[in-house]
């Protein structure tokens, strides 16, 4: 008996002959394309490609997804072509192929970048038809249960990525069958000593709570018949060997601890009667309020529906319920595969719409990553396993993953929201955007029109679609800001050669852009502003395109460059000496950044006066905007209220402490490193003259940076 009479037993119990028949075709392709080869294990390479159509199967998906589970292989590992299967079984299976093909035509920088490519290119495959995951999981299931032949390095590599990658995607969609399994087995390969201690102590305990369970099963089963709930079926649930030691290692619990938990499953006809069996559940047993949850009335995002109710059991013991109907079991163990058949049955829980809304927000994070690696981190962000769930001011329902806050809310709104955030209500009261959400609040989010992101807030935020957006606004507003910058840089440059930008025409400045082979005259400027090009050398080759002398006289004086503390993420003001408006300054270019400010004298920026390239003269336009941070040395007595009342003589200056160091120098003084914003040196001086008016302030001066 060939691979193939296994899978045709399954088939045949809902498809149709002629469907058969297609598959069979298939099935004969790919066996004549993979006959030369071999598994690792020995086995006829065919097994595998029918092993995974037998996956999809039990599952009942469509023939052309089975088709394409057959032949998932020949395009890559053989010399058949996607035009030959589309001349052979059709448009719909070969794209469906494609999708699962890995890009093998490419060379990567290392096997990181590849990968990442790879499963970018799925992910896309996969948002245009939800199929590809479905087969490349059940692939992903048997290179797992036969992943002992391969070495030991790709079997590391390969249990790594199930679990951080396709285990999440499957819990995603709601296939928690394939997730237990897949977490399992990527958990013995990965660890196998720590997998065999801990299945053998599962193994254990389970026949020390037989009584236990058997006594817990009775009484409920007892309760359930009072109440005339009839075909309710009952079940010890077991937790499977990686999530006991997900939950030891990340809440450092013991075996013991957890498996001190019971759990059982209760399966009814109808939703109401799952209502009904929590209410006899709770009249046998003591609940634990605030571990009830309704996933019926809000489904986790997955489409997962159940209620979960934890009781305090005999002898105290823990005992842990899910009650659903046969239809959310159904749904529970296969997610979105469980519908694929039933097309016409949509609700609003219905996981196909909101796999595709998910798929959707993956898709937009992709326009907003830099590359594949950034990709596929955010994609990794947004695979948490738990759920907060919170209302528009409008009762909508927005799901959100743990520890989401009032940002992550704002971009899950909308792009635009998002970015123009400035503060949030949570039900009502305004807390700051850093808070975490919590499951049940009303969000509120004030916006306004010139707000921008904050970096500050990529330290925050939960969502792979917050911080793609954050990190791709922040991107584009440097980028804006750097050919700002660079432009001006190179219009000082261009002084010595008494030329003026404006006096170019585009055909000049478009030859020298050709001639420094710099792209366009805009990436041209955003290197000079970032540091990346010199703005004397491009000055240079714009002076010998226009023509122009390039001797300079002794009496030419290079103009600073204004600035005016608005320039963005392309200027930065030195922490070693804090330039405010006023003082004397100068710029040392620092590559791949911009241009940090520094005090003419400080001596950090003194050795490279003579550095044409890095160095440059900078000034103070007559009006700058925004507060500077300045330090402050103090001597303070040693008195009760002491700081409090130089906090209360700075605060009446219009200024703000934005950090303060108390350290004793003896018993009767101590020494005050103040860090104060002002707007500039007169602002500076008025603050001083103020703190100088404190009883017990002995000295007080502005901080002077040192070479160490």
């Amino acid at each position: 008996m060939n691979s193939f009479e296994n899978l045709k037993v399954v088939i045949n119990q809902y498809l149709t002959e002629s469907e058969v028949a297609q598959i069979e075709k298939a099935y004969q392709l790919a066996e004549f394309a993979h006959r030369t080869q071999l598994r690792q294990s020995g086995e006829p390479y065919i097994t595998h490609p029918v092993a995974v159509a037998e996956l999809l199967a039990d599952m009942r998906m469509d023939p052309p997804t089975i088709m394409a589970a057959i032949l998932h292989d020949v395009v890559e590992d053989t010399t058949i072509s996607h035009d030959d299967l589309v001349a052979t079984v059709g448009e719909e299976v070969a794209k469906l192929v494609d999708g699962v093909t890995k890009l093998t035509q490419i060379d990567y920088e290392n096997y990181a970048h590849a990968q990442a490519e790879n499963f970018r290119k799925m992910i896309m495959a996969m948002a245009s038809d939800i199929r590809v995951i479905l087969i490349k999981l059940a692939d992903r299931l048997h290179n797992m249960r036969t992943i002992d032949a391969l070495p030991l390095a790709k079997r590391k590599r390969k249990s790594l990525e199930t679990l951080e990658i396709f285990a999440p995607i499957a819990n995603r969609l709601g296939m928690h069958a394939f997730r237990v399994e897949l977490e399992d087995l990527g958990f013995k390969a990965l660890y196998p000593m720590r997998y065999r201690i801990l299945k053998s102590a599962v193994l254990k305990a389970r026949g020390n709570r037989k009584a236990v369970v058997e006594l817990i099963s009775e009484q409920i089963r007892t309760g359930l018949k009072k109440m005339n709930i009839a075909h309710a079926k009952l079940s010890g649930r077991e937790k499977h060997v990686y999530s006991i030691y997900k939950k030891m290692h990340d809440k450092h619990l013991s075996f013991s601890e957890i498996m001190d938990v019971y759990g059982f499953r209760i399966i009814v006809d109808k939703v109401d009667t799952c209502y009904r069996v929590v209410g006899v559940l709770h009249s046998l047993f003591k609940p634990i309020i605030q571990r009830f949850k309704d996933y019926i009335a809000i489904p986790k995002a997955n489409g997962y529906q159940s209620l979960h109710t934890t009781l305090f059991g005999p002898y105290g013991v823990p005992i842990e319920v899910q009650i659903r109907t046969d239809e959310m079991h159904r749904t529970a163990e296969n997610g979105i595969a469980a519908h694929w058949l039933y097309k016409s049955e949509k609700t609003y829980n219905d996981p196909r719409s909101r796999t595709q809304q998910w798929l959707h927000g993956i898709l937009e994070m992709d326009k907003s990553s830099k590359n594949s690696l950034e990709f596929i981190e955010n994609v990794k962000t947004e695979l948490f396993p738990d759920e907060v769930y919170v209302f528009t001011p409008k009762g909508k329902i927005i799901e959100l993953p743990a520890k989401a806050t009032p940002v992550d809310y704002a971009y899950a709104i909308h792009s635009d929201i998002g970015n123009t955030c400035v503060a949030a209500k949570l039900d009502k009261r305004l807390l700051p955007l850093s808070t975490p959400l919590v499951s049940g609040q009303q969000v509120e989010i004030i916006t306004a029109p010139n707000a921008r992101p904050n970096p500050a807030w990529l330290n925050f935020v939960a969502t792979g679609k917050a911080k793609s957006k954050i990190k791709h606004f922040l991107k584009k507003q440097q980028r804006e800001e750097s050919v700002q910058l660079g432009k001006r840089l190179v219009e000082k440059a261009l002084h010595p050669f008494a030329i003026h930008l404006e006096q170019l025409n585009d055909a000049v400045l478009q030859s020298a852009v050709l001639n420094i082979q710099a792209g366009t005259l805009a990436q041209l400027y955003e290197d000079v502003g970032i540091g990346n090009r010199p703005a004397q050398l491009v000055a240079q080759q714009i002076a010998k395109v226009a023509d122009k002398t390039m001797r300079k006289e002794s009496h030419d004086q290079t103009p600073p460059l204004l600035i005016k503390g608005t320039e963005g993420l392309v200027m930065r003001y030195a922490l070693c000496c804090r330039p405010i408006p006023g003082d004397p300054i100068a710029g040392l270019i620092d590559v791949g950044y911009g241009i940090e400010v520094h005090i003419l004298s400080c001596p950090h920026i003194i050795p490279y006066h003579e550095d044409a390239e890095r160095y440059v003269t900078l000034s103070w336009e007559a009006q700058t905007e925004g507060d500077f941070s300045v330090d402050l040395e103090l001597d303070l007595v040693n008195r009760r209220g002491s700081l409090a009342a130089l906090a209360f003589s700075i605060s009446t200056t219009d200024s703000n402490i934005e950090h303060i160091r108390a350290q004793e120098s003896d018993k009767h003084h101590f020494n005050v490193d103040i860090t104060i914003a002002v707007r500039n040196r007169a602002h500076l001086a008025r603050i001083v003259r103020k703190i100088r008016t404190c009883k017990d302030v002995i000295r007080v001066q502005r901080h002077r940076p040192s070479v160490s």
